[in-house]
């Protein structure tokens, strides 16, 4: 295996397929790898630093949705400006137990140490550590240590501490904290300065102190967001077990619990500390009932006991990895990377439940916390064939939001509800409105993953209780944001938005905006006529709670069926826009890499006069809405689009792998394809260390089952046509439907179906009917890998400055004078 398909050292990360494994400590690439061994479960989320406290980047320990809010000041006001910004806070940290042997402490960047290994078990969710160390007297101390995120307990995390003299006896001290290390000045977030991917940092206090306890072993602080006004108890309650002899210290201040144990330590007398932590949040709760949550979730942890806590996190990861795992025999470099990624996506969404799915989970401080598009387009699918409640639970969150999205569309002079582009607790949050509220396309985003689950699912009921107010309200806003041009044009126009790509904004006729609204206004219209003619009480409560006409309906379906589509009849392509084709071609090939991403190097303006993306946007239009594009101008668009693609977004690689499995481009799609797994084990884009990009992640489940397993749901039908990369020997991979699990194995000439749960099922295969009942296997002999072939040429199929009919491109890198 080449570098390009496994870019780790494997001197220090050796191969697992089960674990991701450090052999070495650096403290040079530390934050980095306290996102990469991060440990949450969607609601709590604990960085992976050194219990010893140092080296650290970011401490960090987060609570999903838990946030401090502060005024945004634009240089310039105008009407309907985002007022409010909303920041990820750093809650309590209960991670820090350190070490001190004959009052030497433990320092790993400063300790003699013989050997180190720390490991994240993907099977049993527990991120281990096991070291032993020389002291300067030349005592050599075995310390092992455990830590839980529990899957199945949402507020409680469990920690492990394990030390054993292996050379003679020594005093030994163990302090274990829970510290507020937040002052106001430092790890509330990183700094962002020119970086819009960067979390904003406060200069002030956040948390105000209103409650501390200590006793019996366990520590509470409590405290109240000062300007949120939300509220939040930690606590942690410990368990010392050892024959040695040992006394016991506590105290607790405003900011800071420690429980201090001062042991005499005996060779080869093992010494075992248990350290439960509670966190509960809220958006008003009083502080001392939250404490008084805390307590009952340390009690019922006490009770269970830690082997217990462990056992059920290892059996849900089972429950889970039996669905979810795609296997890649052969491959173990490959396999170990996939299943890295697709365990982010569990410890972002799991428990996320009444919160959303954030674009960083709760692994760091990234985007300030914010939720985006990318849980509906990267994350939501994959919930929704592997962990289907979850899905569900992510679409409801946006249903919770609705309110606050139809205030949002009165701002913005359109009827219905517009979702916020990036917010914590609904309120718009984004202040850049050109590349921020100005991307509409959000509503559509969150009708199609409504739409994904309820076919996959068969779950009607949540279509028609909550799920129909979504599609109702966002066709309504397309509706009234669009408008019938004149002078003869009978087609529907929605101008001045963005699309996905962010460096061409406030357009015409974003094609990825129209194709996605089209689709979001006919899928309205069909739900309601469904509901109607299916539950017609259902349909009249729901018509009366919307005030819904039979006009709106017929408006939706003349609007889908009149949307504009741009499409250029000389190059026979989409353009992005539909001016964008009339813009210069920004030379990539000869823009250097330090100029790289454009965001950092290059003002907007210059930006926006360019035919350059940051991102795949007409290419996703290809993917989502598949059906309605031809084999040629799939084809055709994608060789116009990805040579002026840069990739600079991490939602981008995952895409293109999927678009360049489907028209041909085996080669390309696998190069693609390793660029999205690696995005943050290799820190691609040099940022992992504000937390894991959990769309990529879920996008990776999208790159092996949609791209290379070929499978397309448009409308609810299930459609394979494999294109396995030549040098796999298979590939293995599950989804469910309807409560029908199904097993699919892919291999060069064959793809197998089997029914491993439920009831039979119905797929096809490039156009095949098959019917898969349970018990019995169904293999279909593929013939080749698709239609076509192409080879690839380069970096992409536009080789010479030439497009497919010969035409000229007209390249040029932006001038050295320009901003």
């Amino acid at each position: 295996m080449d570098t390009a398909e496994d870019p780790m050292d494997r001197t220090r990360f050796p191969v697992d397929p089960w674990r991701l494994v450090e052999t070495a400590l650096d403290p040079r690439d530390a934050g980095k790898t306290e996102t990469l061994f991060a440990v949450a479960n969607g609601y709590i989320g604990m960085r992976g630093n050194p219990e010893e406290g140092r080296p650290a980047h970011t401490h960090g320990t987060y609570v999903n949705g838990f946030h401090e809010t502060w005024p945004i000041r634009h240089a310039e006001e105008a009407y309907g400006f985002a007022q409010v910004g909303q920041t990820l806070v750093n809650v309590p940290d209960p991670k820090t137990i350190k070490i001190y042997v004959d009052d030497e402490p433990l320092t790993l960047t400063m300790a003699d140490i013989e050997m180190f290994e720390r490991s994240l078990d993907f099977r049993e969710g527990v991120l281990r550590r096991r070291l032993i160390w020389r002291t300067s007297a030349g005592k050599r101390v075995q310390v092992n240590t455990t830590r839980l995120v529990s899957l199945t307990q949402r507020h409680l995390a469990l920690m492990t501490f394990d030390v054993m003299l292996l050379d003679g006896d020594a005093p030994i001290v163990i302090s274990s904290q829970l510290i507020n290390r937040q002052d106001g000045r430092d790890d509330y977030a990183t700094a962002r300065g020119a970086d819009p991917r960067k979390g904003y940092a406060f200069e002030r206090r956040v948390l105000d102190p209103q409650l501390q306890w200590a006793g019996d072993g366990r520590l509470v602080l409590g405290y109240r967001c000062h300007d949120s006004r939300m509220t939040l108890a930690a606590a942690v309650d410990h368990t010392l077990t050892t024959a040695c002899e040992y006394t016991t210290s506590t105290s607790v201040e405003a900011d800071a619990g420690k429980q201090v144990y001062t042991i005499s330590g005996r060779q080869g007398e093992p010494i075992h500390l248990e350290k439960a932590v509670a966190i509960h949040t809220s958006r008003g709760v009083p502080v001392r009932e939250l404490a008084d949550r805390c307590r009952r979730t340390l009690d019922r942890a006490a009770r269970e006991g830690a082997e217990h806590i462990f056992d059920q996190q290892k059996a849900w990861l089972a429950d889970f990895w039996h669905r979810a795992d795609v296997e890649l025999p052969g491959r173990p470099e490959v396999q170990q990377a996939i299943r890295w990624n697709l365990f982010q996506v569990v410890q972002a969404a799991a428990r996320a439940e009444v919160q959303g799915i954030a674009a960083k989970g709760v692994t760091g401080s990234g985007y300030s916390g914010h939720y985006f598009w990318d849980t509906e387009i990267y994350v939501i699918p994959f919930l929704t064939y592997v962990l289907p409640q979850a899905a569900r639970s992510a679409i409801r969150f946006r249903y919770s939001m609705l309110d606050a999205a139809r205030r949002r569309a009165l701002e913005v002079a359109t009827q219905g509800a517009l979702f916020p582009w990036r917010t914590i607790n609904g309120e718009e949050a984004s202040a850049y409105y050109a590349a921020g509220t100005a991307q509409y396309h959000i509503d559509a985003d969150v009708a199609y993953a409504l739409d994904k689950y309820v076919n996959a699912s068969g779950d009607t009921e949540f279509l028609l209780d909550e799920g129909v107010d979504i599609l109702v309200e966002t066709a309504r806003m397309w509706a009234d944001l669009g408008f019938w041009r004149g002078h003869g044009d009978e087609q529907f126009h929605i101008h001045s938005v963005t699309g996905p790509d962010e460096y061409t904004t406030v357009v015409n006729d974003n094609l990825f905006t129209n194709v996605m609204a089209r689709f979001n206004l006919a899928k309205a219209a069909k739900s309601v006529r469904h509901l109607r003619e299916s539950n017609p009480h259902g349909y009249l409560r729901m018509a009366t709670r919307l005030q819904l006409g039979e006009d709106e309906v017929e408006e939706w379906e003349r609007c889908a069926e009149a949307m504009a589509i741009p499409f250029d009849e000389r190059l026979r392509v989409h353009p992005q826009d539909a001016h964008f084709l009339e813009r210069e071609v920004w030379d990539l090939e000869h823009t250097p890499e330090e100029l790289r991403p454009l965001l950092l190097h290059y003002h907007p303006l210059v930006l926006y006069r360019f035919q350059v993306l940051k991102q795949a946007d007409v290419v996703l239009a290809l993917f989502l809405q598949g059906d309605k594009f031809t084999s040629e101008q799939k084809l055709a668009d994608f060789e116009y689009y990805d040579p002026i693609t840069t990739g600079d977004s991490t939602l981008s690689a995952v895409v293109q792998s999927i678009m360049a499995a489907e028209v041909g481009y085996h080669e390309m799609a696998l190069r693609y394809f390793y660029t999205g797994l690696f995005v943050d084990l290799d820190d691609r884009h040099a940022n992992t260390s504000d937390g894991v990009h959990v769309a990529s992640t879920g996008g990776v489940w999208s790159a092996l089952v949609y791209g290379f397993g070929g499978m397309r749901d448009y409308d609810g039908r299930i459609t394979f046509d494999p294109r396995l990369p030549a040098a796999w020997e298979s590939l293995i991979f599950r989804i469910t439907l309807r409560e029908t699990l199904l097993k699919v194995v892919l291999s060069q000439d064959r793809i197998e179906f089997t029914v491993e749960e439920g009831v039979s099922t119905y797929v096809e295969v490039r156009g095949e009917g098959v019917r898969v009942r349970p018990g019995i296997p169904i293999s279909v002999p593929l013939d080749g890998q698709g239609p076509r072939r192409h080879g690839d040429v380069g970096r992409s199929p536009l080789v010479g400055g030439r497009r497919q009919d010969g035409s000229v491109i007209t390249a040029s890198v932006p001038r050295s004078d320009r901003p």
